[in-house]
């Protein structure tokens, strides 16, 4: 097998051999990949925690991707990915940050008051509507995170409350689908002109309800009983805070979060500075909350502890998984499967039907990108599927940001929740994989019928 990568690489006196080392490590490299993906699945197997299983893969990959250029240009290969992939890891940790700063102080309860119901039933609707309408303004890791951190002040059966967290994977990646703002994959081809804002919220808004109705419409059948909520916690009642302060907390935070978009629009930074600041921001409005808090003689706040609170495995799970697909990126295995998938499918809804599958084991940012520089946007409209807010493009957004939740681990809002409710890769697999391809196809139903129908 010869990747692209190597195709045209031997300089002029460089041994025929070192051909097929590249070739023999880049086999190396995708085994490797496989290898570890195989062991995270079975984590609750082996027992074995799958952040150090993806830092582990992710030396092995760039080890073995070392042995085929020099150390220069290793390290910048490596560097450059570490770039990229940090952006997502600062956003993560700063947005886990602002998550647990605004449970201290009581914020969430306001929101929770709304959801709270005694009917199990009603409060899975009551998720995923929630979800999939936070996620079209709000990122899909912030919102996965703030609706677990909400069901865990709602819900005290465990069994219970895990199946509402994968509802909310489900709805947040749905959610982000059709929104510009509301999935990475999405502000991609928003900002390199593949789709408009408008043209993809009327193009995926009736498919991606569709993908979050279905399974739930057929959770709903299942769920029964009443919710017992949890002991103690009181929804942020123990909190020191007032009223007031805790609403300032909340507008600080979600309002800061939901301008994010803005703010990377108007000063061109990327979106994890704004992120970071509207966490410290908050931090400091906290921090002078707690000295108000201490005048009165009541329970301190200790922002610092707080601020260890976060999921340091997930994020050390991001980092491995993202830089291992740096590597696999770096052979041109990506840019391969793209080429044969055009030559063997070439249909636009089982190319992107495929893409999204794949999406739920490998990270759907380099996919996307695969994608954008495999088929350029045509300009003068005789490819009415490859026009910007064409078939192929808006089919893309909706799969990338879907497909994913054919995994736990196939989006951030999976991984994220997967981190904090410590589901595992297999019981997932088990229940809910089958639910979430139920919602994929009906929503590619569903957008086919509007493109034939005129819908």
């Amino acid at each position: 097998m010869t990747f692209p990568a190597t195709q045209g690489m031997q300089r002029a006196g460089e041994p025929v051999s070192l051909y097929y080392t590249r070739n023999q490590m880049y086999t190396l490299i995708l085994i490797c990949f496989l290898a570890g993906y195989l062991l995270i699945a079975l984590e609750s197997v082996t027992k074995v925690d799958k952040g150090g299983i993806a830092l582990i893969t992710c030396t092995a990959c760039w080890i073995l991707l070392g042995m085929t250029m020099s150390h220069q240009a290793l390290a910048s290969s490596f560097t450059a990915h570490l770039a990229e992939c940090s952006q997502t890891i600062l956003f993560l940790m700063a947005a886990m940050i602002v998550v647990e700063l605004l449970d201290s102080c009581g914020s969430f309860r306001f929101v929770a008051w709304h959801m709270r119901t005694h009917s199990a039933r009603r409060l899975l609707w009551k998720t995923a509507a929630l979800t999939f309408c936070l996620s079209a303004v709000l990122d899909n890791m912030t919102t996965s995170i703030l609706m677990v951190t909400i069901l865990r002040n709602l819900v005290s059966d465990r069994n219970e409350r895990v199946r509402l967290a994968c509802i909310v994977v489900l709805a947040a990646n749905a959610g982000g689908a059709f929104s510009p703002i509301g999935d990475v994959t999405t502000i991609m081809l928003w900002i390199g002109g593949y789709i408009s804002g408008m043209g993809v919220i009327k193009g995926l808004l009736l498919p991606s309800i569709a993908c979050v109705l279905a399974p739930t419409l057929i959770m709903s059948f299942r769920t029964h009983g009443k919710v017992s909520e949890p002991v103690g916690t009181g929804l942020g009642e123990d909190s020191p805070l007032t009223n007031r302060q805790r609403k300032m907390a909340l507008a600080i935070g979600v309002g800061g979060l939901t301008l994010t978009p803005l703010f990377h629009s108007l000063t061109g930074l990327p979106p994890f500075v704004g992120v970071m600041a509207v966490m410290a921001v908050l931090w400091v409005a906290v921090e002078i909350f707690a000295y108000s808090v201490r005048r009165r003689q009541a329970k301190p706040i200790n922002v610092g502890m707080l601020c260890r609170r976060i999921d340091l495995p997930t994020i050390l799970f991001f980092l491995g998984i993202l830089l291992t697909v740096g590597a696999l990126k770096e052979t041109g295995m990506l840019e391969l499967a793209g080429n044969r998938l055009d030559t063997w499918v070439g249909n636009v809804y089982a190319v992107n039907g495929i893409i999204g599958a794949v999406s739920s084991v490998i990270d759907n940012v380099p996919l996307v990108a695969s994608a954008m520089s495999m088929y350029s946007i045509d300009a003068t409209g005789s490819l009415s599927a490859y026009c910007q807010d064409g078939a192929f493009w808006e089919l893309l957004a909706y799969c990338a940001g879907t497909g994913g939740s054919l995994l736990i681990i196939g989006s951030a809002a999976g991984v994220v929740v997967m981190g904090i409710e410590r589901i595992s890769f297999v019981w997932y697999l088990k229940h809910f994989t089958w639910l979430a391809l139920v919602g994929y196809l009906c929503g590619m139903t569903i957008y086919w019928l509007q493109q034939n129908l005129a819908l």
